[in-house]
Formats: structure tokens, C-alpha cells, sequence
């Protein structure tokens, strides 16, 4: 298989000032939250703990809501205890179905890449409390 290269070129706008401001002095600590989230095998609450994914999330976003996620994935069961991989993505929470970016790993999944394949399973309105299903692709060095 050939190895393709993608070249982009793209400019960055960072603007602090003027009605519509790209960033803005974050004043109210609501805006970042903490995860410690179980990951099990099924849907159910019961379901059996493969690990957990521990980070952050910024809410972001000017039109609609938007996370900045940073998580680390650790497996605490099976072939893959005791290794991770990393993801620092933009999550589009509105959207049924979106990607985000692995960027590391370590253990089993030393040096990984790849995406992972989010789909929300269920979402409660009104606590917010959301199941979501993840399938992942990585490509890394044992």
C-alpha cells in the first residue's frame, strides 16, 4: 500500500476585539469540567468495566455548542491492561455521529494515531447524562 501525503495551507485568525470576538477571556470556571468516565463493554450501567477515560473538556464554540476534549483512555482489564491512548479533539456534542483525533499512547499502544468513531447512544435532556459508543481505529508500535 502507498503512503499518502496531504499538504494543507490555511490561515488562523485569532481576534480579540470588535462584536464578534474568536477569543474571549474565559471568566466563568462552568465552562471547563473534568472527566472520570467508566468504559464498559455494553450500553448498560452494569455493563463490565474495561477501564476509564480521565481529562478535560472546554465547552467552546460561537453558533453551537462545541467541546475542546483532552482524555487519556486507560484499559484497566484484559490483553490491553495497563495501556491507553490519548485523544486532544474538537467534539461537536450536537452531532449524532462525529470523529475525533488519537494523538498518543503508550503501552500496547505506544506512539498511536487514528480516529475514533463516536455515536451517542442515549442522552438524558435533562441531567445531561449521555452513553456514548465509541469504535476506534489506531495505528501504533508494540
Amino acid at each position: 500500500m502507498k503512503q499518502k501525503v496531504t499538504n494543507l495551507h490555511f490561515f488562523f485568525h485569532d481576534i480579540l476585539s470588535g462584536d464578534k470576538p474568536t477569543s474571549v477571556q474565559v471568566a466563568a470556571p462552568k465552562n471547563l469540567s473534568s472527566l472520570d468516565d467508566p468504559l464498559t463493554e455494553g450500553p448498560e450501567a452494569d455493563s463490565k468495566v474495561l477501564g476509564s477515560a480521565q481529562g478535560y473538556y472546554i465547552i467552546a464554540g460561537q453558533d453551537s455548542p462545541m467541546l475542546v476534549l483532552a482524555a487519556d483512555y486507560g484499559f484497566t482489564t484484559g490483553p490491553y491492561n495497563g495501556s491507553s491512548f490519548s485523544v486532544f479533539s474538537r467534539n461537536p456534542v450536537m452531532d449524532t455521529d462525529r470523529e475525533l483525533a488519537v494523538v498518543g499512547g503508550r503501552g500496547a499502544f505506544r506512539m498511536a494515531q487514528g480516529i475514533a468513531k463516536l455515536h451517542t447512544h442515549s442522552i438524558d435532556a435533562t441531567t445531561g447524562d449521555a452513553v456514548v459508543e465509541y469504535n476506534v481505529t489506531l495505528f501504533h508500535y508494540e
